[in-house]
C-alpha cells in the first residue's frame, strides 16, 4: 500500500444505510477485492468466523455493527480510508460521528424495501455535513427486488436527483449482472466470488432500453450541470470524458445521486461500485472543511488539505485497546510523524505522539507520518471524543458534532461488591468513548443511573461490562426521561425572611413564569425586568441561579422543567440583612410559587416507530400498536410485507420485541428513534403523580 498516494488518490468514504441492508457485507467484498482479505466470511455465516469488520464478539453473535470500524485499502492506485458503520438508530452517535469526518459515503438501500426509516436519518445526518454520496441497490438477487421503484424513493423520500448510471441484466433470481450506461456495455462477473470481470456487447434485446436509458441518464446529469447542459442542447455527441467529469462536478456539489446497483451477497457489481467511488466522491482537497479560530473570536477558516500548512486533526472516536488509549484522528492540514509535539485545544495540553498506526479493522499497522486528508489512529494520547489537536502554531477547533439527547435510562449496580471497581472503570471508558452513552448518580437514592438511546444501546453496555471487565450487573426497571413544563401563565410574590440572633436574611422577587414558544431552542430563559433598583444588581445573577436550580426538578414527579420563560420585575431588599444565598433561597421558593398557578402539566418522549411485517400479520401490527396508545401515521404494503410507522409513548414500548415476535411468527421486526416530546393523558398522569408522592413519603418515613 503507497502510503504516500498523493492526495488526488485519496478517498475517505463511509458505507451507511438501515439496518440490515448489506452495509457490512458490501465491505467485506471491497476488502477482498482491493486485496486486504482472502477469503470471504459471511454476517451471520455457518463457519461462525463472522466479518472481518465486525471485530467485537458481540457483534458477531447479534449479526450486527456496533462500533464503526476503519480499515483502508488500495483500488489500482487510489489509497481508500473505509469506514463501516452500524444501521441500528441506538448507535447514531457512531454514524454521526463517521459521517463528520468523511468526504464522501455510500448510501446502501435495499432493492426490496427500499428507502426505510432509517436510510432518512442517515441521510439527514449526510445532509448535515454536506457529504456527497452514491447510491447503492443492494440485494437484486432477492425476491421483490426492483431498482427503478428504489431509485424513484430516492427523489419521493429524500429529495435527492437521482440519476441512474446502470441498468440490471435480470433481478431476482435471474440477475446476471449489469449494464453501464456510459461505456454502453454489458458486465459479467464470475469465478467463485465474482474476481472475474466479463466486458461484453450489450445484449441484442436490451440494446434499445439501454439507449433509451442512457439518453435519460444525459438529460438528469443536463440539468444540474451547466457545461453538459450545453453540450446536450446543441446536439453534439457527448463524449465519455465529458459525461463523467459533469457527473463528479454535480455530485461534489451535492446536486444529484448517482444510482448503482448489484449484489453484495452474490458478489456482483461491487467493483464497479469501487470505480465509481474513484470517480465521482471527492477527495479530501475537494472537500470543504471550516474549522474556528479561537484567537480571533471564533471566525470560521476554511482549512486547506496541505501538508505545508500548520497541523490541524480531529479525534472523532476513542478506543480502549490493549494497549492503552487508541485515537482515532482525522487530519485536516499539515502532518504529523512519530515524535511530534501536538496540542489538545480544548486544554490546551502539549502532548509526544508516540506511536501512529493505520488501521485495518482491529489489526494495526504502524506508520512514521501522517499527512492532510489521513485518517489514521494514534496510541497514547489522553483526550475525549470531539477534540481538536494543532501544533501550537495555530490556535482551531473543529466545529462540533450533534449530539442526540438521551430517551431512557437505568438504575444499575455490580452483582458483586469486589467488581465495584471494574464497574466504574468500564463506565469512565464508555462514557469517554459514546457521547450518547450518559452516567450519574441519583442522590436521593444512592443508585447509578445510566442513560442511552434505547433499550438496545443500553443492553449492549451491560453485556459488554460482563464480558471485557469481568462484571456482573444488575439493572433496575428502565426509566423514561419524562419533562414537566407549564401551560399558561403563573404569577409569584415571594418574600423570603429570617430573623435569628446576629443579621437575619431577607429577599423578596415578584414575577411570573410563562410557556416558551414551541420552537425555542433553550428550555429555559430568565428575563431581567427590574427598573427602579428594587433589587440591586449584584443580586441579579443569584436570581438566576436560584431559577436555574429549580427548573431542575419539577412538583409533579421530579422531573426537569422545560419550556418555560421566567420574568422579574420586582421585588425588595434590605441594607443589612439581604445577601446572595437570600435571593437565591427567595428565587427557588418563588418559582415553585408560580409553577403551581401555571397549570403545570407532564410531558413523556414519543418514539417514531416503523414495524416492518409479512402482510397476513396487518391486522397484529396495528392492534399491538393501538394497545401501546399509537397513534398510526401511515401504513403501505409492498411486495408481500406491510409497513406502519406510528407514534408511540417509549413508556409503553418495553419488551414490544417480544410481543411482536410471538404476534408475526418471529418474522416482524421494528426500528425506533426518538421524535418529540407530548403530554401525557391524564389518568396516567395521576398515577405518575400519585407514585411520585408515595415515593417521597417512604423515603421521609425513612429518614426518621
Amino acid at each position: 500500500m503507497a502510503a504516500n498516494a498523493p492526495i488526488e488518490k485519496i478517498r475517505n468514504i463511509g458505507i451507511s444505510a438501515h439496518i440490515d441492508s448489506g452495509k457490512t457485507t458490501l465491505s467485506e467484498r471491497i476488502l477482498f477485492y482491493t486485496g486486504r482479505i482472502h477469503e470471504i466470511h459471511e454476517v451471520r455465516g455457518k463457519d461462525g468466523v463472522g466479518a472481518i469488520m465486525d471485530s467485537m464478539d458481540l457483534e458477531r453473535e447479534k449479526g450486527i455493527t456496533i462500533q464503526s470500524a476503519a480499515t483502508f485499502a488500495m483500488w489500482g492506485d487510489y489509497n481508500i480510508n473505509l469506514i463501516d458503520t452500524p444501521g441500528h438508530v441506538d448507535f447514531t452517535i457512531e454514524v454521526e460521528r463517521s459521517l463528520r469526518v468523511l468526504d464522501g459515503a455510500i448510501l446502501v438501500l435495499c432493492s426490496v424495501s427500499g428507502v426505510q426509516s432509517q436510510s432518512i436519518t442517515v441521510d439527514r445526518q449526510m445532509k448535515r455535513y454536506r457529504v456527497p454520496r452514491i447510491a447503492f441497490v443492494n440485494k437484486m438477487d432477492r425476491a421483490g427486488a426492483n431498482y427503478d421503484r428504489v431509485a424513484a424513493q430516492l427523489k419521493e423520500k429524500l429529495n435527492h436527483h437521482p440519476v441512474k448510471l446502470q441498468m440490471p441484466i435480470g433481478a431476482e433470481d435471474r440477475f446476471k449482472g449489469l449494464i453501464d450506461l456510459i461505456q454502453m456495455k454489458a458486465f459479467y462477473f464470475d469465478g467463485e466470488n465474482g474476481e472475474t470481470i466479463r466486458e461484453e456487447e450489450i445484449p441484442a434485446e436490451m440494446l434499445e432500453e439501454a439507449k433509451e436509458r442512457r439518453q435519460q441518464m444525459i438529460e438528469g446529469v443536463a440539468e444540474v450541470d451547466d457545461q453538459l447542459g450545453e453540450l446536450f442542447l446543441s446536439d453534439v455527441a457527448i463524449p465519455n470524458d465529458a459525461l463523467v467529469a459533469a457527473i463528479r462536478r454535480a455530485t461534489i456539489g451535492l446536486k444529484m445521486t448517482p444510482v448503482m446497483c448489484g449484489s453484495a451477497y452474490k458478489n456482483k457489481g461491487v467493483q464497479l461500485a469501487l470505480n465509481a467511488v474513484c470517480s465521482y466522491l471527492p477527495n479530501p482537497k475537494e472537500a470543504q472543511n471550516e474549522a474556528l479560530d479561537q484567537k480571533n473570536n471564533e471566525a470560521k477558516v476554511i482549512l486547506e488539505s496541505d501538508p505545508e500548512k500548520p497541523f490541524v486533526g480531529l479525534a472523532f472516536k476513542l478506543e480502549d485497546g490493549r494497549y492503552g488509549q487508541l485515537t482515532y484522528m482525522r487530519i485536516y492540514q499539515g502532518r504529523v510523524s512519530k515524535g511530534d509535539f501536538i496540542v489538545n485545544q480544548s486544554n490546551q495540553k502539549k502532548v509526544k505522539v508516540p506511536r501512529i498506526v493505520r488501521m485495518h479493522s482491529s489489526q494495526m499497522n504502524d506508520i512514521n507520518d501522517a499527512t492532510a486528508g489521513d485518517i489514521v489512529a494514534l496510541f497514547g494520547i489522553e483526550c475525549a471524543s470531539g477534540d481538536t489537536f494543532t501544533d501550537g502554531a495555530v490556535s482551531y477547533t473543529m466545529t462540533s458534532m450533534h449530539v442526540p439527547d438521551a430517551v431512557i435510562s437505568l438504575a444499575v449496580a455490580p452483582k458483586d461488591r469486589s467488581a465495584l471497581a471494574n464497574f466504574s472503570k468500564a463506565l469512565n471508558r464508555f462514557t469517554k468513548e459514546d457521547p450518547t452513552f450518559r452516567v450519574h448518580r441519583d442522590e436521593e437514592s444512592g443508585q447509578t443511573i445510566i442513560r442511552g438511546m434505547g433499550e438496545l444501546h443500553l443492553e449492549i453496555y451491560i453485556e459488554r461490562m460482563k464480558r471485557e471487565y469481568n462484571c456482573e450487573v444488575q439493572a433496575g426497571k428502565p426509566q423514561v426521561a419524562y419533562r414537566e413544563t407549564i401551560s399558561q401563565k403563573g404569577e409569584f410574590a415571594y418574600t423570603h425572611k429570617k430573623q435569628t440572633g446576629g443579621s437575619g436574611q431577607f429577599a423578596r422577587v415578584c414575577g411570573y413564569l410563562e410557556p416558551l414558544p414551541s420552537d425555542a431552542v433553550q428550555q429555559y430563559e430568565f428575563v431581567d425586568d427590574i427598573v427602579g433598583g428594587s433589587i440591586p444588581r449584584e443580586f441579579i445573577p443569584a436570581c438566576d441561579k436560584g431559577f436555574t436550580e429549580a427548573v431542575k426538578k419539577g412538583s409533579l414527579i421530579g422531573f426537569p422543567v422545560v419550556g418555560v420563560r421566567v420574568v422579574i420585575n420586582d421585588g425588595a431588599f434590605h441594607a443589612v440583612d439581604s445577601s446572595e444565598m437570600a435571593f437565591k433561597t427567595a428565587a427557588i421558593m418563588g418559582f415553585r410559587e408560580g409553577y403551581a398557578a401555571a397549570k403545570p402539566i407532564i410531558l413523556e418522549p414519543m418514539m417514531k416507530v416503523e414495524v416492518q411485517a409479512p402482510e397476513d400479520f396487518q391486522g397484529s401490527v396495528v392492534g399491538q400498536l393501538n394497545q401501546r396508545r399509537g397513534t398510526i401515521l401511515s401504513t403501505e404494503t409492498a411486495e408481500g410485507y406491510v409497513t406502519a410507522v406510528a407514534e408511540v409513548p417509549l413508556n409503553t414500548m418495553f419488551g414490544y420485541s417480544t410481543d411482536l415476535r410471538s404476534a408475526t411468527q418471529g418474522k416482524g421486526e421494528y426500528t425506533m428513534e426518538f421524535a418529540r416530546y407530548t403530554p401525557v393523558p391524564r389518568n396516567e398522569s395521576e398515577a405518575l403523580m400519585a407514585a411520585y408522592k408515595e415515593k417521597q413519603a417512604a423515603e421521609q418515613a425513612a429518614r426518621k
